[in-house]
């Protein structure tokens, strides 16, 4: 989630795995490459193929984007331009949209059967659609501020692997901007748990768009050009992505990449940002740390 300067964003503000609270100056915080020497868990570095380039129907200003059989939906934001849009892989120009109305704030959006899910910003509301006709079904209330969203199967094998003693119908999963994640109800978006992102012991703000793909909770941070692929029964960053490759020069500091959807293929994905003239079919390859973790950890700085 990424808004116009005139729109309110949280604090930027740096915490650690040890207290609540550090200094949020640049003098006197500590590196992030200082930080990660005291502990040893295990990170893997990957970097972005571009697979292919394609259109970006109505270069909107994505909130979320889903990608499922060859077909794409997106949420567009901003109160007033707010949309749901559908529309096949590849294509110049959407098939279906629906607007919302226009005290509404559109944001991430996930596939719960036959219904599409897209959380909204400030209101406390989702709204749940069809996810072909793009009807409005449903809209219910919502705990948190909306920021990203995404479905997890049932029985993901990180967790059978775990132990995790969660329901078994599967879940999804919400982000709101801080390092917290929550599994939730699939029918009702009613919180099951709250789970922390950290990375090398490291709390990890900022998770944006979400996907799932090959076992982990994949997000794209805002403002860094960084995906992150979580592991939801432990809340670790197992993986650190470096997604500069598909990125798009603007010279408006404020179109940047957000909107993530996995593709069939492991390890690949699609990415796109707020009026990028472009959707970029990505695909990991494995890399070294290019100075990737420190930026996920400093933050974004376009701010």
């Amino acid at each position: 989630m990424y808004r116009w300067a005139s729109q309110r964003r949280p604090e930027r503000t740096f915490i650690n795995g040890d207290a609540d609270a550090a200094p949020t100056g640049g003098r006197g915080r500590k590196r992030p490459r200082e930080r990660r020497r005291r502990d040893n868990r295990v990170v893997r570095f990957f970097r972005v193929r571009v697979v292919r380039t394609m259109p970006h129907p109505a270069r909107g200003f994505t909130q979320g984007l889903l990608a499922d059989g060859g077909t794409v939906w997106e949420s567009g934001g901003q109160y007033g331009m707010s949309v749901l849009r559908r529309y096949p892989v590849g294509a110049e120009a959407p098939a279906a949209e629906s607007r919302l109305a226009d005290e509404l704030f559109g944001e991430g959006i996930c596939r719960a059967g036959d219904s599409i899910w897209q959380l909204t910003w400030k209101e406390r509301v989702a709204l749940r659609w069809d996810a072909t006709t793009l009807e409005l079904r449903d809209m219910v209330s919502y705990n948190r501020d909306g920021w990203g969203i995404c479905g997890v199967p049932v029985g993901n094998r990180n967790e059978v692997a775990a132990g995790y003693p969660g329901p078994p119908s599967g879940e999804v999963v919400t982000s709101d901007g801080t390092s917290e994640l929550v599994r939730r109800d699939p029918a009702t978006l009613e919180p099951r748990e709250v789970v922390h992102v950290r990375c090398q012991g490291w709390r990890v703000r900022w998770l944006n768009d979400l996907t799932w793909s090959g076992g982990l909770v994949w997000a794209n941070v805002l403002g860094t050009e960084i995906l992150v692929g979580i592991d939801l029964a432990t809340g670790e960053v197992v993986c650190v992505t470096d997604a500069r490759r598909a990125g798009e020069r603007h010279t408006d500091p404020q179109m940047v990449m957000n909107g993530i959807a996995a593709m069939a293929a492991p390890g690949e994905f699609l990415l796109t940002g707020k009026g990028w003239r472009s959707i970029r079919h990505v695909q990991l390859v494995p890399d070294r740390d290019r100075g990737q973790l420190d930026r996920l950890l400093t933050g974004p700085t376009v701010f």
